[in-house]
């Protein structure tokens, strides 16, 4: 029976790392961002909030 515990907690484990690994990113470069790339992101940040 310990084949039935990673079925069910690989997926959502992976799903966990991609959901941080996106929010991470975002933070990246949204306090990294260069003042030529602001003009260009600027409207998707207002949009989407982050």
């Amino acid at each position: 029976m310990p084949q039935a515990m990673p079925l069910n907690w690989l997926p959502l484990f992976f799903m966990f790392i991609l959901i941080f690994i996106i929010l991470t990113m975002k933070i990246y470069f949204s306090s990294n961002m260069m003042p030529m790339n602001m003009n260009m992101y600027n409207k998707k940040k207002i949009n989407w909030k982050w």
